[in-house]
């Protein structure tokens, strides 16, 4: 199974799409992904990130929701 998990975008690096990138939180954890498919991202923005690479934008509610059921399934455990 793949896992997308979206993060808010807080730092943009580079002007070249193909090579843009940006440190990304998700929910406190920051990590440097690839831009290079959303190339209209800007900081604030939250994306859907999959293997470093952010694959779309998301809007910010989606995105805390999702934030919200992955801690919930974290604390089952």
């Amino acid at each position: 199974m793949c896992l997308a998990v979206p993060g808010k975008i807080l730092e943009i690096f580079g002007d070249d799409p193909l090579t843009k990138t940006g440190k990304v939180s998700f929910g406190g954890v920051v990590k440097t992904v690839s831009l290079a498919y959303v190339p209209d991202a800007e900081i604030g923005d939250y994306v859907v990130v999959h293997v470093g690479f952010a694959l779309s934008k998301i809007d910010e509610e989606a995105a805390k929701q999702t934030l919200s059921d992955l801690q919930q399934i974290a604390n089952l455990s």
